[in-house]
């Protein structure tokens, strides 16, 4: 029983996360710091897959999880440090830009400490793989934490597989990565050689996954055990059913950069430089994503009391042949 205890002990706690994240989000105004707040406070996509798939909890106890949303509104008001760290180097891959923020939250936030960040392991001059981080909480423990930032389109019917959920370029598929993460970068840090990186451990290794999943409208797959049914929803459409599906949704849209993928994005009136708040509407979105190769990521904005532009769903759109390579690709061994 107690060796179940530091696995459990946060499960609790998620329960309020949501809640409080919605809150957060209404609140701060800077979107790298919005960003980070998605990250440590949204729901995880995965339940927890033991023996090996515990999930990682940025806090440890209620009172880190609280302090942790006082500093981010702290770093809100001041968040000069942590945009001079995204920029140097410059970041265009979202997973490289994930990772920055923990490591940030890591390196100045009130809870866990790091001890070091994209450890690679090596044998006979080949890389074996890399530690995302490399922790010890405030209690002792020492974590190696994996992190996973995903955003995955359901392509099949109603069958509950992971292998369904397929990324949007379909070279990326839920079952597959998982089984890397809990078969291949999970034991990473129990590996003999892993002691002459100068970490010698032991080191309870945890997965840190977050993302958003977006079935076709107007479907409801029945999800996969497997899956937190807290997890960040969207929906997909295809070009020839978005004027229809547009036409009752929103009447303002942004393209979201991949970098945008993290927390709902908002907008103020009179704050927000205008070469960053491109919107348009539904037929002029279509026009422009029509030249694309494959499915792009958009989001509806309402305007609230005070005229600013607040996201209300988010989707992709994709090419019409999309959903038939899609259901190909979910059901390749």
């Amino acid at each position: 029983m107690a060796a179940d205890a530091p696995a459990a002990r946060p499960v609790f706690m998620r329960a309020a996360h949501g809640e409080v994240l919605d809150t957060l989000l209404d609140t701060l105004r800077d979107p790298a710091v919005r960003d980070l707040a998605w990250l440590l406070l949204s729901a995880d996509l995965l339940r927890a897959q033991p023996p090996v798939g515990i999930l990682a909890t940025p806090f440890d106890t209620p009172h880190a999880f609280h302090a942790t949303v006082d500093w981010l509104r702290a770093l809100d008001a001041a968040p000069e440090p942590l945009h001079r760290n995204l920029a140097e180097p410059r970041i265009t891959r979202l997973g490289r830009y994930a990772e920055r923020l923990l490591g940030w939250f890591l390196e100045n936030g009130p809870g866990a400490r790091l001890i070091a960040a994209g450890v690679p392991l090596r044998r006979d001059g080949v890389t074996l793989g890399e530690c995302d981080f490399l922790l010890r909480t405030q209690a002792g423990e020492r974590l190696h934490w994996e992190l996973a930032v995903k955003c995955y389109l359901h392509a099949g019917d109603s069958r509950a597989q992971l292998a369904d959920y397929v990324g949007p370029n379909l070279k990326d598929r839920f079952d597959l990565k998982l089984a890397h993460v809990l078969n291949h970068q999970l034991p990473l840090s129990a590996r003999e050689e892993f002691a002459s990186v100068g970490h010698a451990g032991p080191w309870t290794p945890q997965m840190f996954i977050k993302g958003w999943l977006f079935c076709r409208h107007g479907e409801t797959p029945v999800d996969p055990d497997a899956l937190d049914p807290a997890h960040g929803c969207g929906w997909w459409v295809t070009r020839s059913d978005w004027p229809a599906f547009s036409a009752t949704h929103a009447r303002c849209w942004r393209p979201l950069p991949r970098l945008e993928w993290l927390a709902p994005r908002r907008y103020e009136r009179g704050v927000t430089p205008p070469e960053e708040a491109f919107f348009i509407d539904a037929g002029t979105l279509a026009a422009q994503l029509s030249q694309q190769h494959g499915p792009s990521m958009v989001a509806a904005f309402v305007e609230d009391s005070t005229g600013n532009l607040i996201e209300r769903s988010r989707g992709f759109i994709v090419p019409d042949e999309w959903p038939e390579l899609a259901r190909d690709y979910a059901r390749r061994a």
